[in-house]
């Protein structure tokens, strides 16, 4: 069935829709990783968002449910210069096009991926829309329009408290979107692990006496947060605490450092960052739309983007307070980010 990506300023590209047919609205990004789009669909970081992949083909080594990230899929969108209808690898359960029925996930392919992403480089990331032949253009402006993402933490954290046992040192995770791999990554360490929802006060938090509290990554605006940063302000001094991405973002907030929007944010798995204590390079694995424009009082940085100087890591003079901007959990080919967890624990 055609299908059709409108922007919101007006641009339209003509595709081929495919996954689920109905209509879908979102903040359209892209990601220039070549490899991961099964953790891309699944990473809640991404909820709100219509994904474009800047590489041409897409899905040729099909879905596999052992590297998901989460329980189900966030994206609002998924468009791709080209699918794979046949893909080949020994671990492959399905097709993306069936992963996405499945879901309930609309696609679009056929269309000109580098154009697009080109319009959002230069113009910035805007709202759009996947819709399907025969929407008027009264009805795309109203969905338009009515899109909001201010929400998306209460919508993709988990409802309850959850417990994984280990004998090691006791972390509290708040869950503002978790990524599976960061739970595995303390699960490897022997960590005993109490995820939080988002909602969770900060009393709650502190009464099982962790010996690390860990801020999650999550989707949207960080400064949407306000009841967060209020209840992080009460965990301060308390426990150490270390955080990624979001939950990076949101320590700069709490501390009294400024968050804002980037251009196009930094979504792929080839982006150089510098350890300034380690004076070393990495490749790293990154997605996320906003970040730290002013650090706080008592905090250094740590970590710079090499692209564009953006702060991708800080930590406290005083506290033991760490985070990083980007994702150690991630393996964009290297796995040598790994280490940012053993810093994590080394708060304690």
């Amino acid at each position: 069935m055609r299908g059709k990506l409108i922007l919101q300023d007006g641009t339209i590209f003509e595709g081929k829709a495919f996954g689920y047919l109905k209509d879908s609205v979102g903040e359209v990004v892209f990601n220039t990783s070549m490899t991961g789009y099964g953790e891309v669909l699944t990473d809640p970081s991404y909820y709100g968002q219509i994904v474009t992949m800047t590489y041409p083909l897409i899905g040729n080594y099909g879905i596999n449910l052992e590297d998901v990230e989460s329980k189900g899929v966030h994206v609002k969108g998924f468009i791709v210069r080209e699918k794979s209808d046949n893909p080949n690898n020994f671990r492959c359960e399905m097709d993306l096009d069936t992963y996405l029925n499945q879901n309930k996930i609309i696609g679009l392919e056929d269309i000109d991926t580098r154009a697009l992403t080109k319009i959002l480089r230069n113009n910035g990331t805007m709202k759009g829309i996947i819709t399907l032949e025969g929407a008027s253009v009264e009805e795309v402006q109203a969905k338009l329009d009515a899109f909001s993402n201010t929400t998306a933490v209460k919508t993709v954290t988990r409802k309850e408290v959850e417990h994984i046992a280990g004998q090691g040192t006791k972390v509290a995770v708040m869950d503002f979107g978790v990524k599976q791999n960061i739970l595995r990554s303390f699960m490897d360490r022997g960590c005993d692990i109490t995820i939080f929802p988002a909602t969770s006060k900060s009393e709650e938090i502190l009464s099982i006496n962790p010996d690390l509290i860990f801020l999650s990554n999550g989707p949207g605006d960080p400064e949407d947060l306000e009841d967060v940063i209020e209840n992080i302000k009460k965990l301060v001094g308390k426990k150490p605490i270390a955080g990624i991405c979001l939950g990076h973002q949101l320590l700069a907030l709490t501390l009294g450092g400024k968050t804002a929007k980037l251009k196009f944010g930094h979504r792929g798995g080839n982006h150089p960052v510098k350890d300034l204590e380690k004076n070393k390079v990495f490749i790293t694995s990154q997605n996320h739309g906003y970040y730290v424009s002013e650090m706080p009082e008592n905090m250094v940085v740590t970590h710079v983007n090499l692209n564009d100087n953006t702060v991708e890591g800080m930590k406290h003079t005083e506290l033991p307070i760490y985070s990083v901007q980007y994702h150690p959990e991630a393996c964009p080919g290297p796995k040598d980010n790994d280490y940012i967890f053993d810093r994590f624990l080394e708060l304690v």
